[in-house]
């Protein structure tokens, strides 16, 4: 069983996210080891600079990233590949008969950094919109738990 990690910058705050987040994980359970990796975001004022801001998130997430073995790197990117849940649920499960680990890298509200997105095997985007790191969080679990079902030929999907 492949792992997924999710390394994100920033907690979800709200109740409503974290229920969001439990209910999945729980579906997942069956299917999947998640493995959060919450990272505190930068502070952000008008003396800072927006690139040192994310260079600073970038250190982070490389610390994180050098901890998990084997792994495959999806950066969440608004410019990146989008795919049909179908599409994304046979990525899924090509990538886990390659890597142990699939890591997951979602931005904060600066996104992320270049040097993460060219360390990226893969820029995945859910849409040309832009979307709080909260929500897209969310649609990431839903997405996984989806491609889970898929995958399975369980009706979720349909």
């Amino acid at each position: 069983m492949t792992n997924i990690h999710i390394i994100c910058l920033g907690k979800l705050k709200e109740t409503y996210w974290k229920e969001a987040e439990a209910e999945y994980l729980k579906r997942l359970q069956p299917y999947t080891k998640i493995i959060f990796h919450e990272l505190r975001e930068e502070s952000f004022d008008e003396k800072t600079s927006i690139s040192l801001i994310k260079a600073k998130e970038a250190e982070k997430i490389i610390a994180e990233l050098e901890k998990i073995k084997n792994k495959y790197i999806i950066a969440l990117d608004e410019r990146g590949k989008q795919f049909s849940s179908v599409d994304f649920a046979k990525h899924i499960q090509n990538l886990a008969t390659q890597s142990d680990n699939l890591v997951f890298i979602v931005g904060g509200p600066l996104g992320l950094d270049e040097s993460i997105l060219k360390s990226a095997q893969l820029k995945l985007s859910f849409s040309q919109m832009t979307f709080t790191h909260q929500m897209i969080r969310i649609f990431l679990m839903e997405q996984i738990y989806r491609a889970q079902m898929i995958n399975s030929g369980r009706k979720y999907h349909y």
